[in-house]
Protein backbone atom coordinates (compact mmCIF):
# COMPACT_ATOMS: atom_id res chain seq x y z
CA UNK A 1 0.00 0.00 0.00
CA UNK A 2 1.32 3.44 -1.02
CA UNK A 3 2.46 5.23 2.40
CA UNK A 4 0.38 9.25 2.47
CA UNK A 5 2.21 12.41 3.20
CA UNK A 6 -0.32 13.38 5.50
CA UNK A 7 -0.24 12.46 9.33
CA UNK A 8 -3.67 12.20 9.92
CA UNK A 9 -4.91 10.98 6.10
CA UNK A 10 -8.80 10.30 6.03
CA UNK A 11 -10.49 7.80 4.27
CA UNK A 12 -13.70 8.12 3.10
CA UNK A 13 -15.49 4.99 1.56
CA UNK A 14 -19.34 4.29 0.88
CA UNK A 15 -21.48 2.39 3.69
CA UNK A 16 -21.44 -0.85 1.92
CA UNK A 17 -17.44 -1.20 1.26
CA UNK A 18 -16.95 -0.20 5.45
CA UNK A 19 -16.70 -3.95 6.77
CA UNK A 20 -14.29 -4.99 3.62
CA UNK A 21 -12.27 -1.70 4.51
CA UNK A 22 -12.24 -3.14 8.51
CA UNK A 23 -10.92 -6.38 7.12
CA UNK A 24 -8.70 -5.42 4.92
CA UNK A 25 -7.28 -2.68 8.24
CA UNK A 26 -7.41 -6.10 10.14
CA UNK A 27 -5.32 -8.01 7.96
CA UNK A 28 -2.35 -5.22 7.27
CA UNK A 29 -1.68 -5.23 11.04
CA UNK A 30 -2.56 -8.86 11.88
CA UNK A 31 -1.98 -11.03 8.59
CA UNK A 32 -5.31 -12.66 9.24
CA UNK A 33 -9.17 -12.09 7.75
CA UNK A 34 -11.90 -13.10 10.15
CA UNK A 35 -14.14 -14.19 7.41
CA UNK A 36 -14.18 -17.59 4.75
CA UNK A 37 -17.66 -16.20 3.15
CA UNK A 38 -17.03 -15.41 -0.57
CA UNK A 39 -18.98 -12.15 -1.05
CA UNK A 40 -17.24 -10.71 1.79
CA UNK A 41 -13.28 -12.03 0.40
CA UNK A 42 -14.52 -10.75 -3.05
CA UNK A 43 -15.80 -6.91 -1.37
CA UNK A 44 -11.90 -7.26 0.49
CA UNK A 45 -10.09 -8.61 -2.84
CA UNK A 46 -11.85 -5.36 -4.28
CA UNK A 47 -10.65 -3.11 -1.70
CA UNK A 48 -6.77 -4.32 -1.59
CA UNK A 49 -6.54 -4.22 -5.49
CA UNK A 50 -7.29 -0.53 -4.97
CA UNK A 51 -5.20 -0.08 -2.10
CA UNK A 52 -2.62 -1.66 -3.82
CA UNK A 53 -2.28 -4.45 -0.69
CA UNK A 54 -1.08 -7.31 -2.68
CA UNK A 55 -0.76 -9.89 -0.28
CA UNK A 56 -4.25 -9.41 0.88
CA UNK A 57 -4.72 -10.14 -2.54
CA UNK A 58 -2.93 -13.24 -3.01
CA UNK A 59 -4.47 -14.12 0.86
CA UNK A 60 -7.86 -13.56 -0.47
CA UNK A 61 -7.56 -15.54 -4.06
CA UNK A 62 -6.29 -18.30 -2.44
CA UNK A 63 -8.79 -18.40 0.33
CA UNK A 64 -11.61 -18.05 -2.10
CA UNK A 65 -9.87 -21.41 -4.30
CA UNK A 66 -9.86 -23.66 -2.03
CA UNK A 67 -13.31 -22.79 -1.12
CA UNK A 68 -15.84 -26.18 -2.78
CA UNK A 69 -16.69 -24.44 -6.18
CA UNK A 70 -20.59 -24.10 -6.68
CA UNK A 71 -22.46 -22.45 -9.44
CA UNK A 72 -23.31 -19.35 -7.49
CA UNK A 73 -19.67 -19.08 -5.73
CA UNK A 74 -18.53 -19.05 -9.41
CA UNK A 75 -20.67 -16.58 -11.12
CA UNK A 76 -20.17 -14.31 -8.31
CA UNK A 77 -16.85 -14.26 -8.68
CA UNK A 78 -17.29 -13.73 -12.78
CA UNK A 79 -20.19 -11.12 -12.09
CA UNK A 80 -18.55 -9.17 -9.18
CA UNK A 81 -16.52 -5.58 -10.22
CA UNK A 82 -13.74 -7.16 -8.49
CA UNK A 83 -13.25 -9.34 -12.14
CA UNK A 84 -12.04 -6.25 -13.92
CA UNK A 85 -8.90 -6.04 -12.01
CA UNK A 86 -5.87 -6.67 -14.21
CA UNK A 87 -4.22 -7.99 -11.42
CA UNK A 88 -2.64 -11.16 -11.85
CA UNK A 89 -3.95 -12.64 -8.44
CA UNK A 90 -7.56 -12.06 -9.10
CA UNK A 91 -7.40 -13.17 -12.90
CA UNK A 92 -6.13 -16.76 -11.98
CA UNK A 93 -9.40 -16.84 -9.94
CA UNK A 94 -11.35 -15.39 -12.56
CA UNK A 95 -10.15 -18.72 -14.64
CA UNK A 96 -10.98 -20.70 -11.94
CA UNK A 97 -14.38 -19.77 -12.03
CA UNK A 98 -14.40 -19.70 -15.66
CA UNK A 99 -13.14 -23.05 -15.90
CA UNK A 100 -15.40 -24.65 -12.80
CA UNK A 101 -18.45 -23.60 -15.10
CA UNK A 102 -17.22 -24.66 -18.46
CA UNK A 103 -16.33 -28.42 -16.55
CA UNK A 104 -20.06 -28.41 -14.96
CA UNK A 105 -21.61 -27.61 -18.58
CA UNK A 106 -19.34 -29.11 -20.99
CA UNK A 107 -20.89 -32.39 -21.73
CA UNK A 108 -24.62 -31.55 -23.16
CA UNK A 109 -24.32 -35.43 -25.09
CA UNK A 110 -24.27 -36.91 -21.27
CA UNK A 111 -26.11 -34.22 -19.63
CA UNK A 112 -28.91 -35.43 -23.15
CA UNK A 113 -28.92 -32.23 -24.00
CA UNK A 114 -31.19 -33.00 -21.62
CA UNK A 115 -31.74 -29.44 -22.89
CA UNK A 116 -35.23 -29.33 -21.38
CA UNK A 117 -33.91 -30.12 -17.93
CA UNK A 118 -30.72 -27.92 -17.97
CA UNK A 119 -32.51 -25.34 -20.07
CA UNK A 120 -33.76 -24.02 -16.84
CA UNK A 121 -30.45 -23.89 -15.45
CA UNK A 122 -28.58 -22.71 -18.15
CA UNK A 123 -30.77 -20.07 -18.71
CA UNK A 124 -30.28 -18.19 -15.27
CA UNK A 125 -26.82 -17.95 -15.70
CA UNK A 126 -25.55 -14.28 -15.76
CA UNK A 127 -23.78 -12.74 -19.10
CA UNK A 128 -20.35 -13.57 -17.79
CA UNK A 129 -21.49 -17.28 -17.49
CA UNK A 130 -22.78 -17.92 -20.79
CA UNK A 131 -19.99 -15.95 -22.27
CA UNK A 132 -17.39 -18.71 -20.59
CA UNK A 133 -19.25 -21.74 -21.63
CA UNK A 134 -19.97 -20.18 -24.80
CA UNK A 135 -15.90 -19.33 -25.29
CA UNK A 136 -14.62 -22.63 -24.55
CA UNK A 137 -13.26 -25.33 -27.10
CA UNK A 138 -13.43 -28.40 -24.22
CA UNK A 139 -17.77 -28.62 -24.94
CA UNK A 140 -19.05 -32.26 -25.78
CA UNK A 141 -22.43 -31.05 -28.05
CA UNK A 142 -23.83 -32.92 -30.93
CA UNK A 143 -23.16 -29.64 -33.25
CA UNK A 144 -22.72 -26.22 -32.98
CA UNK A 145 -26.21 -25.78 -34.26
CA UNK A 146 -27.65 -26.54 -30.64
CA UNK A 147 -25.50 -23.77 -28.88
CA UNK A 148 -27.11 -21.36 -31.06
CA UNK A 149 -30.67 -22.43 -30.32
CA UNK A 150 -29.54 -22.32 -26.76
CA UNK A 151 -27.92 -18.72 -26.73
CA UNK A 152 -31.37 -17.67 -28.53
CA UNK A 153 -33.27 -19.03 -25.87
CA UNK A 154 -30.80 -17.80 -22.87
CA UNK A 155 -31.02 -14.16 -24.18
CA UNK A 156 -34.59 -14.26 -24.41
CA UNK A 157 -35.11 -15.10 -20.67
CA UNK A 158 -32.44 -13.10 -19.77
CA UNK A 159 -33.07 -9.59 -21.63
CA UNK A 160 -37.00 -9.53 -22.49
CA UNK A 161 -36.54 -5.93 -23.73
CA UNK A 162 -35.80 -6.42 -27.31
CA UNK A 163 -32.97 -3.41 -28.05
CA UNK A 164 -30.93 -4.97 -25.18
CA UNK A 165 -31.50 -8.14 -25.99
CA UNK A 166 -30.08 -7.14 -29.74
CA UNK A 167 -27.07 -5.63 -28.34
CA UNK A 168 -26.19 -8.53 -25.65
CA UNK A 169 -26.43 -11.04 -28.82
CA UNK A 170 -24.35 -8.82 -31.40
CA UNK A 171 -21.83 -7.94 -29.42
CA UNK A 172 -21.14 -10.31 -26.66
CA UNK A 173 -22.30 -13.87 -27.85
CA UNK A 174 -22.73 -13.95 -32.23
CA UNK A 175 -19.22 -13.85 -32.01
CA UNK A 176 -18.54 -16.82 -29.78
CA UNK A 177 -20.44 -19.13 -31.86
CA UNK A 178 -18.30 -21.59 -34.28
CA UNK A 179 -20.45 -20.37 -37.79
CA UNK A 180 -17.91 -22.41 -39.78
CA UNK A 181 -19.05 -25.63 -38.13
CA UNK A 182 -22.31 -25.33 -38.01
CA UNK A 183 -24.61 -27.59 -40.66
CA UNK A 184 -25.80 -26.02 -43.72
CA UNK A 185 -29.51 -27.14 -42.98
CA UNK A 186 -28.96 -24.43 -40.07
CA UNK A 187 -27.06 -21.88 -41.81
CA UNK A 188 -29.76 -21.75 -44.42
CA UNK A 189 -32.62 -20.89 -41.90
CA UNK A 190 -30.32 -18.60 -40.00
CA UNK A 191 -30.50 -16.68 -43.29
CA UNK A 192 -33.90 -17.03 -44.12
CA UNK A 193 -34.92 -15.84 -40.08
CA UNK A 194 -36.51 -12.31 -40.04
CA UNK A 195 -36.68 -12.38 -36.25
CA UNK A 196 -35.29 -9.05 -34.74
CA UNK A 197 -33.18 -10.35 -32.17
CA UNK A 198 -30.42 -10.57 -33.76
CA UNK A 199 -28.36 -7.98 -36.62
CA UNK A 200 -29.25 -10.00 -40.06
CA UNK A 201 -26.49 -7.80 -42.00
CA UNK A 202 -23.38 -8.88 -39.41
CA UNK A 203 -24.68 -12.59 -39.66
CA UNK A 204 -25.01 -12.91 -43.09
CA UNK A 205 -21.36 -11.29 -43.55
CA UNK A 206 -20.04 -13.58 -41.35
CA UNK A 207 -22.52 -16.91 -42.90
CA UNK A 208 -21.37 -15.51 -46.78
CA UNK A 209 -17.49 -15.31 -45.34
CA UNK A 210 -17.54 -19.22 -43.83
CA UNK A 211 -19.28 -20.33 -46.88
CA UNK A 212 -16.83 -18.74 -49.14
CA UNK A 213 -13.59 -20.24 -46.68
CA UNK A 214 -15.29 -23.86 -47.41
CA UNK A 215 -15.47 -22.96 -51.03
CA UNK A 216 -12.18 -21.64 -51.60
CA UNK A 217 -10.18 -22.86 -49.16
CA UNK A 218 -6.90 -22.95 -50.65
CA UNK A 219 -7.70 -18.42 -52.23
CA UNK A 220 -8.54 -16.36 -49.16
CA UNK A 221 -8.75 -12.89 -50.71
CA UNK A 222 -8.39 -9.84 -48.53
CA UNK A 223 -11.94 -8.98 -47.87
CA UNK A 224 -12.31 -12.28 -46.81
CA UNK A 225 -9.21 -12.23 -44.76
CA UNK A 226 -10.37 -8.85 -43.17
CA UNK A 227 -13.93 -9.94 -41.82
CA UNK A 228 -12.06 -13.20 -40.76
CA UNK A 229 -12.23 -12.05 -36.63
CA UNK A 230 -15.93 -11.53 -36.95
CA UNK A 231 -16.39 -14.82 -38.71
CA UNK A 232 -14.82 -16.71 -35.69
CA UNK A 233 -12.81 -19.06 -37.46
CA UNK A 234 -12.91 -20.82 -34.08
CA UNK A 235 -11.13 -24.43 -33.63
CA UNK A 236 -13.51 -27.28 -33.36
CA UNK A 237 -15.29 -28.29 -30.01
CA UNK A 238 -16.20 -31.47 -29.25
CA UNK A 239 -18.98 -32.77 -31.58
CA UNK A 240 -20.91 -35.75 -31.44
CA UNK A 241 -21.81 -35.43 -35.18
CA UNK A 242 -18.34 -34.27 -37.59
CA UNK A 243 -18.10 -32.17 -40.29
CA UNK A 244 -17.01 -33.34 -43.80
CA UNK A 245 -14.95 -32.42 -46.36
CA UNK A 246 -16.98 -33.25 -49.42
CA UNK A 247 -16.19 -33.25 -53.58
CA UNK A 248 -19.31 -33.50 -55.65
CA UNK A 249 -20.02 -34.29 -59.23
CA UNK A 250 -23.07 -34.25 -61.45
CA UNK A 251 -21.64 -36.02 -64.53
CA UNK A 252 -20.98 -38.54 -65.93
CA UNK A 253 -22.58 -39.84 -62.93
CA UNK A 254 -23.83 -38.43 -59.44
CA UNK A 255 -20.91 -39.13 -57.31
CA UNK A 256 -19.54 -37.91 -54.24
CA UNK A 257 -15.75 -37.77 -52.41
CA UNK A 258 -16.25 -37.59 -48.61
CA UNK A 259 -13.65 -37.10 -46.17
CA UNK A 260 -13.65 -37.46 -42.15
CA UNK A 261 -10.89 -37.24 -40.09
CA UNK A 262 -10.52 -38.80 -36.33
CA UNK A 263 -7.98 -38.34 -33.41
CA UNK A 264 -6.57 -40.84 -31.94
CA UNK A 265 -8.57 -39.71 -28.99
CA UNK A 266 -11.68 -39.65 -30.38
CA UNK A 267 -11.42 -43.03 -31.64
CA UNK A 268 -10.65 -44.46 -27.79
CA UNK A 269 -13.62 -43.11 -26.37
CA UNK A 270 -15.54 -45.29 -29.07
CA UNK A 271 -14.94 -48.58 -27.01
CA UNK A 272 -16.69 -50.64 -26.06
CA UNK A 273 -19.92 -49.56 -28.12
CA UNK A 274 -19.94 -46.14 -28.95
CA UNK A 275 -20.72 -44.40 -32.19
CA UNK A 276 -19.76 -40.99 -33.97
CA UNK A 277 -21.72 -40.10 -36.51
CA UNK A 278 -21.00 -37.68 -39.90
CA UNK A 279 -23.30 -34.72 -40.75
CA UNK A 280 -25.86 -35.81 -43.37
CA UNK A 281 -24.04 -35.31 -47.18
CA UNK A 282 -25.85 -35.86 -50.57
CA UNK A 283 -26.10 -36.60 -54.21
CA UNK A 284 -28.53 -37.09 -56.90
CA UNK A 285 -31.29 -36.08 -53.96
CA UNK A 286 -30.12 -38.42 -51.99
CA UNK A 287 -28.85 -38.21 -48.13
CA UNK A 288 -26.31 -39.96 -46.59
CA UNK A 289 -24.32 -40.54 -42.71
CA UNK A 290 -20.90 -41.97 -42.35
CA UNK A 291 -20.50 -43.51 -38.95
CA UNK A 292 -17.91 -45.16 -37.29
CA UNK A 293 -17.97 -47.15 -34.08
CA UNK A 294 -16.50 -49.72 -32.12
CA UNK A 295 -18.09 -53.19 -33.34
CA UNK A 296 -18.39 -56.74 -31.65
CA UNK A 297 -20.46 -59.06 -34.00
CA UNK A 298 -20.53 -62.19 -32.16
CA UNK A 299 -20.00 -63.74 -28.73
CA UNK A 300 -16.66 -64.26 -28.31
CA UNK A 301 -15.29 -62.26 -31.04
CA UNK A 302 -12.45 -59.36 -30.56
CA UNK A 303 -13.86 -55.82 -30.65
CA UNK A 304 -12.60 -54.05 -34.40
CA UNK A 305 -13.02 -50.44 -35.87
CA UNK A 306 -16.10 -50.70 -38.17
CA UNK A 307 -17.20 -48.05 -40.59
CA UNK A 308 -20.63 -47.77 -42.16
CA UNK A 309 -22.94 -46.01 -44.78
CA UNK A 310 -26.67 -45.13 -43.95
CA UNK A 311 -29.35 -43.33 -46.21
CA UNK A 312 -31.30 -41.08 -45.00
CA UNK A 313 -34.80 -43.28 -45.04
CA UNK A 314 -37.01 -40.23 -45.13
CA UNK A 315 -35.45 -38.71 -48.63
CA UNK A 316 -35.12 -42.42 -49.91
CA UNK A 317 -38.77 -42.79 -49.52
CA UNK A 318 -39.92 -45.88 -51.57
CA UNK A 319 -36.78 -45.67 -53.62
CA UNK A 320 -34.63 -48.18 -54.25
CA UNK A 321 -30.89 -46.54 -54.51
CA UNK A 322 -28.01 -48.69 -55.83
CA UNK A 323 -24.84 -47.15 -55.18
CA UNK A 324 -21.10 -48.11 -55.80
CA UNK A 325 -18.92 -47.70 -52.74
CA UNK A 326 -14.93 -47.53 -51.92
CA UNK A 327 -14.08 -46.99 -48.25
CA UNK A 328 -10.26 -45.99 -47.93
CA UNK A 329 -7.87 -44.92 -45.53
CA UNK A 330 -4.71 -42.85 -45.43
CA UNK A 331 -1.96 -45.28 -43.97
CA UNK A 332 2.45 -45.07 -43.83
CA UNK A 333 4.74 -45.11 -45.21
CA UNK A 334 2.94 -44.00 -48.17
CA UNK A 335 0.58 -41.49 -46.86
CA UNK A 336 -1.73 -42.75 -49.86
CA UNK A 337 -5.29 -43.18 -49.27
CA UNK A 338 -5.62 -46.83 -49.64
CA UNK A 339 -8.61 -49.14 -50.83
CA UNK A 340 -10.50 -51.22 -47.55
CA UNK A 341 -13.66 -52.43 -49.02
CA UNK A 342 -15.85 -51.40 -52.38
CA UNK A 343 -18.56 -53.15 -54.08
CA UNK A 344 -22.18 -52.14 -55.02
CA UNK A 345 -25.37 -52.07 -52.70
CA UNK A 346 -28.57 -51.62 -52.94
CA UNK A 347 -30.34 -49.52 -50.40
CA UNK A 348 -33.87 -51.06 -50.34
CA UNK A 349 -34.83 -50.77 -46.56
CA UNK A 350 -32.93 -49.28 -43.25
CA UNK A 351 -29.80 -51.13 -43.52
CA UNK A 352 -26.32 -49.67 -43.63
CA UNK A 353 -23.48 -51.48 -45.68
CA UNK A 354 -19.50 -50.85 -44.62
CA UNK A 355 -17.69 -53.28 -42.33
CA UNK A 356 -17.47 -53.72 -38.51
CA UNK A 357 -13.88 -54.90 -39.58
CA UNK A 358 -12.68 -51.96 -41.78
CA UNK A 359 -9.22 -53.25 -40.41
CA UNK A 360 -9.00 -56.45 -40.06
CA UNK A 361 -7.27 -55.87 -36.27
CA UNK A 362 -8.47 -56.24 -33.29
CA UNK A 363 -9.38 -52.87 -31.65
CA UNK A 364 -6.21 -53.21 -29.27
CA UNK A 365 -4.08 -53.32 -32.69
CA UNK A 366 -6.07 -50.95 -34.24
CA UNK A 367 -5.40 -48.58 -31.20
CA UNK A 368 -1.37 -48.82 -31.12
CA UNK A 369 -0.99 -49.30 -34.85
CA UNK A 370 0.87 -46.15 -36.14
CA UNK A 371 0.93 -46.58 -39.85
CA UNK A 372 -3.17 -46.21 -39.63
CA UNK A 373 -3.04 -43.22 -37.08
CA UNK A 374 -1.43 -40.70 -38.86
CA UNK A 375 0.39 -37.75 -36.50
CA UNK A 376 -2.37 -39.09 -34.21
CA UNK A 377 -5.48 -38.84 -37.04
CA UNK A 378 -6.83 -41.66 -38.61
CA UNK A 379 -8.08 -40.13 -41.95
CA UNK A 380 -10.95 -41.85 -43.82
CA UNK A 381 -12.59 -41.85 -47.10
CA UNK A 382 -15.63 -42.48 -48.65
CA UNK A 383 -16.41 -42.42 -52.39
CA UNK A 384 -19.98 -42.74 -53.61
CA UNK A 385 -21.41 -42.81 -57.00
CA UNK A 386 -25.13 -43.41 -57.63
CA UNK A 387 -26.28 -45.96 -60.23
CA UNK A 388 -29.30 -46.08 -60.30
CA UNK A 389 -32.79 -45.43 -58.72
CA UNK A 390 -36.17 -47.27 -58.49
CA UNK A 391 -39.43 -46.86 -57.12
CA UNK A 392 -39.57 -50.54 -55.05
CA UNK A 393 -42.81 -51.98 -55.95
CA UNK A 394 -45.26 -52.85 -53.54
Amino acid sequence: MKESDQTHPTLRVADSDENALMELLNFMYSGKLTTTEPSLLLDILMAADKFEVVSCMRHCCQLLTSLPWTTESALLCLDHPCAMSMAAEVQLLISAAKDFLVNKYKDYNKLGFSYFRLRKEVTSISLAGIKAILSSTDIHVACEDYLFVLMLKWARVQYPDLEERREILNSHLLPLLRFSHMTYKTLQEILACTANDIDHEQVTKCINGVLLCKAYPAHKPGALAACAPSCQQFAERDYKYRHLKVVAFDQPRPQVIAYMDLKHEECSQLFPSEKIFSHPFHVAGQGFILGARCCKADQGESYSFGLLLHIDLELKGSTCVTVDYEFAARTRPSRQFVSKLNGRHTFSDKFPVGSRYLFWVPWQTFMADDSIFIDGVLHLRVDLTVVEQTELQS
